[in-house]
């Protein structure tokens, strides 16, 4: 069986420049590369070196993140992380929403798809630390919107903690899936009543596959086999104990890849 492409989700690197999260993931071995945009230090000369980069090594973009949507009117921000993505080339835009009205959700991200013009994906992650807390409710914005350009993005921790299973993500629609985030965690983990604790789980307590508790073997066999991963291994102990980034990454590849192949 061929490989699954491997990304190095841009979350693992909250200290890293741009240009530092592609020639990280390129060193290390990954596949593919994700990029965070945060637009009060993104300049079009940040679009250029991030281009350059990506030019000069080959590196597929797997993402773009993130766009947050919360109540009022759309956000031209958002217009601008989507044209952004569309410059570097990048196959997806990562959205999630804490706007409580769910057509105003389904509304703006269906403006967003439209924008795209098939030349970007538009993923919906829901998580309990968002007003789309479930993969149920995620389909049925994605269901409700009916364009090509929309998708669910499925990350391992959320999709567990909101007590998702594996017969749902294997009822999806392929076509809805543009790519998986994966990691681990203990079991029970953070409570799910408790949404500081679930967005500080997310962020910093993250595990390498395999070493945890999450059933993400399962979820694995439940999406299409040519389906790309990215390691999505957000972690104060990653953080800390591989302080320099191409170190970090390069643990990152050997164990997500360890557990990939040891399948």
């Amino acid at each position: 069986m061929a490989r699954r492409p491997l990304a190095m989700a841009s979350g693992i690197m909250p200290d890293a420049t741009p240009v530092a999260l592609v020639e990280c993931a390129v060193s290390a071995g990954f596949d593919m590369g994700g990029m965070w945009v945060d637009l009060a230090d993104w300049t079009a000369q940040t679009t250029r070196a991030v281009r350059a980069a990506l030019d000069a090594t080959g590196l597929p973009l797997l993402d773009i993140e993130v766009v947050w949507i919360k109540p009022g009117p759309p956000d031209p921000n958002h217009d601008r992380i989507l044209d952004i993505g569309l410059e570097l080339g990048a196959r997806n835009l990562l959205c999630v929403s804490s706007d409580p009205d769910e057509g105003a959700t389904a509304a703006k991200l269906a403006r967003l798809a439209e924008r795209a013009s098939g030349a970007i994906r538009i993923n919906l992650e829901f998580g309990l630390f968002t007003e789309v807390k479930t993969m149920a409710q995620a389909a049925g914005i994605v269901q409700r919107i009916d364009h090509p350009a929309m998708a669910l993005l499925i990350d391992a921790l959320h999709w567990t903690r909101s007590e998702g299973s594996v017969a749902e993500v294997a009822a999806l629609p392929p076509a809805w899936i543009s790519y998986v985030q994966l990691c681990d965690a203990p079991m029970p983990g953070a409570d799910p009543a408790d949404p500081d604790a679930i967005l500080a789980e997310a962020i910093d307590g993250r595990l390498p596959l395999g070493q945890g508790a999450l059933p993400i073997d399962a979820l694995l066999s439940a999406l299409p086999a040519d389906l790309p991963v990215a390691v999505e291994e957000r972690s104060s102990a990653l953080r800390d104990g591989w302080p320099e980034l191409h170190a970090r990454a390069a643990q990152l590849f050997r164990t997500s890849s360890a557990w990939l192949n040891g399948r």
